[in-house]
């Protein structure tokens, strides 16, 4: 199971970059050596921190208006890449919840989805004008986001639809990852097999003849 995705609340940050690909969130080395409990440490690690390992002052999740947001508002192909699902564990590790974007990798998105993170996705030019909204605020912009009523609402005033699909959308809200989904059919699966040996009692271990 994961964690149920029904509404959140959180500091919104606008991070409006293109093609943020999977090792730009994570890096393979941090991956290989980093336990997934601390990967949230090293999310974004080279566009968060100089080589000395000091924070880059222009990074929005540095600075007053980003720091611990949990939402982030991307820009077009967000996780593209390589399907490393430690890009999710990343994320959630340094406390988002959800991601805004026109388009994702499509690996990415499904892991998300399977991990209780949630990818909104908006029409680009509903994209920019959250951006603005964000960018024009001298203060904090926390997102307000229920998944059941699809809708975004900023503390700016500015609100959005949510267009998600219904499978994805109730299996954020239910937490239902791929070994509870397949728990669920547990019944059918039995019924299959039971058929199946009656149909196919020779396809059964121990029913060949010697």
């Amino acid at each position: 199971m994961t964690t149920p995705f029904l509404r959140h609340s959180g500091r919104a940050v606008s991070l409006p970059l293109d093609n943020i690909d999977t090792d730009v969130i994570i890096p393979m080395q941090q991956l290989l050596s980093v336990p997934r409990s601390e990967l949230g440490r090293y999310a974004f690690n080279a566009l968060r921190y100089d080589a000395q390992g000091a924070e880059r002052g222009g990074f929005p999740l540095n600075d007053a208006k980003g720091r611990g947001a949990s939402v982030i508002v991307g820009g077009r192909n967000f996780g593209c890449g390589s399907s490393r699902e430690g890009a999710v564990y990343a994320l959630a590790g340094l406390g988002i919840r959800a991601i805004v974007a026109s388009s994702y990798g499509d690996i990415f998105f499904s892991n998300c989805v399977k991990n209780g993170l949630l990818p909104v996705l908006l029409a680009p030019a509903e994209l920019d004008r959250m951006h603005a909204a964000i960018a024009a605020s001298p203060d904090p912009v926390d997102a307000a986001i229920d998944l059941e009523a699809q809708k975004v609402a900023l503390s700016t005033g500015a609100s959005f639809s949510i267009d998600i699909d219904h499978a994805h959308k109730q299996r954020l809200i239910d937490g239902t990852d791929e070994v509870a989904l397949t728990l669920m059919a547990e019944h059918d699966i039995r019924c299959f097999e039971h058929a199946d040996e009656i149909a196919r009692p020779w396809a059964r271990p121990g029913n060949h003849d010697e």
